[in-house]
Parts: structure tokens; C-alpha cells; sequence
């Protein structure tokens, strides 16, 4: 059970970091600005920002019932199929990489982690996505739920770290190398969806729904 859910913190942190957004852009301006080697820290930052956003969104997820559990776990599979749906259209018609250097953006790993707070894909994530995996690995066993968080944000740093590496040299910056990482990531986007989609209708069923109230 451990590695099953390590796994699925591996793939969520996978799609979630090379995924473009705000801190992808970041990550860009900040090469562009002071090279690789001076960003590379900035990988770092999910720690400083996360932090908050996980433990609201656990303590809030930890008291809703099992029947609403289940029904945000479902609606995170739908979402994650949303994201694996756009994934597949970035595939099909790829937009081209900006490099161009934005002097305003953020030049410490602070000013990152104030960035990711301001950004709504981690309250999404957390609330929808990660936050009702952890919770219910952790009814199963403590040992999993740790698993999850570890295995995702270990991914996600070092995932992080290979990107500005990555932007920093060039290598990941060819069109055709960033067309199949797209198309892995909807790949995994959709498997995920489907399984956090089974799981959620699988457990609403189990439960009555009115355990919402009670």
C-alpha cells in the first residue's frame, strides 16, 4: 500500500511541476535573468509555501464525512481529466516558448514561495487532488499518508531542480522535447483521473449519502 500510494504522490508532483503556469514562467525569467545555477535554490520553495495550504486543507478534509470525502476525491478525478484534456490540446498545438527576461520577477526562493501562495493551483490541488489522497491513505495506515506527501514533494524538487537545470542549458527547450512531455504528462493526468474518478464513485456507493450529515 506504501508504494502504491508513494507512486501516485510521484506522478502527481511529476505532471504538477511540468505543467506551464506561473512557476514555470518564474523559473524561465529567473534562467533568462541570472542563469541555472543561481535559480536552482528556488526549487526549494514548494516547502516554505505548501506548508500552510496542506495543513488548512487536511484539518478541514479530516472532518468532512466519508461520503463527502469520497465526492471531492471524484470531482478531483474529473479535474484531473480536465488537465489531462488540456495537456492532449498543448500536445496537438503546441504554443511557442517565451524566453523573453521580465526584470520585475521575483529574485529570492521568499519571493517564489509568496508567487506559489498567490497562485491558485495549489489550494486547488490540495482541496480536490492531493488533500483527499492523503487523508484517506492515512486512515488506511500513517505510514501511507506519509508516503504520499514524501514521495511528492521529493518529486517535485527534483523535478524542479531538472527543469531549471533543463532551461538553463537549452536542453528542454527544443519544441519536440516539450511536446512529448506534454503528451506524458495528459498521459498520466489521465490515468490518475480515471482512478481517483473509480475510487470516489466506489466509495459514495459503499456510503450513504446520508453520511453527509450526520
Amino acid at each position: 500500500m506504501i508504494l502504491k500510494y508513494a507512486l501516485i504522490g510521484c506522478t502527481l508532483a511529476f505532471t504538477a511541476a511540468i505543467q506551464p503556469g506561473p512557476t514555470q514562467a518564474y523559473l524561465l525569467s529567473r534562467v533568462a535573468s541570472i542563469g541555472w545555477r543561481r535559480t536552482l535554490p528556488a526549487a526549494l520553495f514548494p516547502l516554505i509555501s505548501d506548508g500552510p495550504i496542506a495543513l488548512i486543507a487536511l484539518l478541514i478534509l479530516g472532518q468532512l464525512p466519508v461520503a463527502m470525502q469520497s465526492g471531492l476525491r471524484l470531482a478531483g478525478g474529473l479535474l484531473l481529466l480536465y488537465f489531462a484534456s488540456r495537456s492532449f490540446i498543448q500536445w496537438l498545438h503546441p504554443e511557442p516558448t517565451s524566453t523573453e527576461r521580465h526584470d520585475k520577477a521575483p529574485r529570492t526562493i521568499l519571493e517564489a514561495a509568496i508567487v506559489n501562495l498567490l497562485n491558485p493551483n495549489p489550494y486547488i490541488g490540495w482541496t480536490l487532488i492531493l488533500g483527499p489522497i492523503v487523508v484517506a491513505a492515512w486512515n488506511e495506515a500513517p505510514g501511507s499518508g506519509v508516503a504520499v506527501v514524501g514521495a511528492f514533494y521529493i518529486t517535485m524538487i527534483v523535478t524542479l531542480a531538472l527543469l531549471i537545470y533543463g532551461f538553463g542549458t537549452a536542453r528542454l527547450l527544443g519544441p519536440r522535447f516539450q511536446r512529448w512531455l506534454q503528451l506524458l504528462s495528459g498521459i498520466l493526468l489521465a490515468i490518475l483521473g480515471v482512478y481517483q474518478g473509480y475510487i470516489g464513485v466506489r466509495h459514495l456507493i459503499a456510503y450513504p449519502t446520508d453520511s453527509l450529515f450526520r
